[in-house]
């Protein structure tokens, strides 16, 4: 019997395997966090599916997304990102990217990890909002929001509360795959949950 999954990633590639094996499944390696965090940049006026089909130049260029090194990064760097075939050539965007990393140890400084500060909004439980698991998803919430205005504080870049959602969904804090979905009963049984009704989102 097929599998039930979220409509959004049913194209029998990259997009369904990423759905399968990733999204959504709660994170709490601070690696795996800086690179869905800065894949999210790098997403930015793109698509999604373009990252995934990215995402190994993105490896390569930002060292296996290891912060510690991408933080030290100058301007030979860039100049060698710049040139990698098949890399987006956007200069603001990867400057950004050394400017998160940057802004990504100062907080694993201040808090032990990136992992425990972000956890931290939501209580270190995936949040379950009421109408989500019908498919009724919101571009951004309160919750994003506050994110969002933290990590600018802060220094980040290009971390909108667009793109802050789109990573809350992809860590798993936000589990906002449909009901019907066969990854829906495993994240909500398998890890701590909270509800919340769509008026106290966030």
């Amino acid at each position: 019997m097929e599998k039930q999954r979220c409509g959004w990633c049913c194209d029998n590639g990259i997009n369904q395997k990423y759905h399968d094996e990733e999204w959504g499944v709660p994170v709490h390696d601070d690696r795996k966090q800086f690179e869905f965090l800065m894949m999210e940049v790098m997403q930015c006026g793109l698509s999604w599916s373009l990252m995934l089909k990215k995402r190994e130049i993105f490896r390569k260029c930002f060292d296996n997304f290891e912060f510690e090194k991408v933080a030290l990064y100058n301007e030979e760097k860039i100049l060698s990102i710049l040139e990698e075939p098949g890399m987006i050539r956007s200069r603001r965007k990867i400057e950004a990217v050394i400017q998160n990393a940057r802004q990504f140890l100062k907080i694993r400084e201040e808090f032990g990890s990136f992992d425990k500060y972000l956890w931290a909004f939501s209580d270190d439980k995936t949040i379950l909002y009421r109408g989500h698991k019908e498919g009724k998803l919101p571009a951004k919430n309160r919750l994003s929001d506050t994110v969002s205005r933290d990590l600018k504080k802060r220094g980040f870049k290009y971390l909108g509360s667009v793109t802050v959602y789109a990573h809350l969904q992809a860590c798993g804090i936000i589990n906002d795959h449909v009901e019907s979905c066969f990854m829906y009963r495993p994240l909500t049984e398998g890890y701590p949950v909270v509800y919340k009704e769509p008026e106290d989102e966030g």
